[in-house]
C-alpha cells in the first residue's frame, strides 16, 4: 500500500475503466483517461484525503481506495465518500479489506469522522459484503436513482464511524 501518484494515472484508468464500461456498479458512462484519474487524485488529495494505492511486485496499481468530500457545505467536512476498485484479477486475495483499512487509519489522521458508501444494488454483492464486513452499517437504499445500459439501477447507502 502506498500513496497513489502521477506515476499511477494509466493504472487507475484502467482499473476504473473496466466498471465504467461494464458495468452498473459505478454511473460513471463515459470512457475513463488517465488525465481524468489524475484529476481525481489530485483533487482529493489536495484536500487532505487519502487517495491510496495496493501494488503488484512491479509497484503497478492493481487496486485503490479514496475518501472524496461527501458534500460541499462546511459543516460536513468531517464526512466523506468512501470508494474502493480493484483490478478484476486481484479480487479475492483480501485487498479490498487491505486497501479499506488503510484508508480508515489515514482518514483518521486526516480528521474523518464518517464515512459514507454509495454502492449499486445490482452487481455489488461483494462490495456490500465487504462493507458490511468491515463494520459499515446499512442506512438506506435509493431505488432507481440511475440509468444505465438501457435500465434503472439503484443505490445503497452505508456509512461507518472512525470514531475511537
Amino acid at each position: 500500500m502506498r500513496d497513489a501518484t502521477a506515476a499511477d494515472a494509466d493504472a487507475l484508468a484502467e482499473i476504473y475503466g473496466h466498471f465504467v464500461l461494464n458495468t452498473v456498479v459505478t454511473f460513471d458512462v463515459g470512457a475513463v483517461t488517465a488525465e481524468t484519474m489524475e484529476l481525481k487524485r489530485t483533487t482529493v488529495q489536495s484536500a487532505g484525503l487519502p487517495f491510496v494505492v495496493a501494488v503488484d511486485h512491479d509497484d503497478r496499481a492493481v487496486g485503490y481506495a479514496a475518501m472524496f468530500s461527501w458534500r460541499p457545505k462546511a459543516a460536513y467536512q468531517h464526512t466523506v465518500e468512501s470508494s474502493i476498485y480493484l483490478s478484476p484479477a486481484a479480487t479475492g486475495r483480501g485487498l479490498g479489506g487491505a486497501l479499506m483499512e488503510e484508508l480508515f487509519q489515514r482518514g483518521r489522521a486526516a480528521g474523518i469522522r464518517e464515512l459514507i458508501a454509495v454502492i449499486s444494488d445490482d452487481g455489488a454483492d461483494a462490495s456490500v459484503h465487504l462493507h458490511h464486513k468491515l463494520g459499515f452499517e446499512s442506512i438506506g437504499h435509493l431505488k432507481h436513482v440511475g440509468f444505465k445500459f438501457d435500465r434503472w439501477v439503484g443505490t445503497y447507502l452505508l456509512q461507518k464511524s472512525l470514531e475511537a
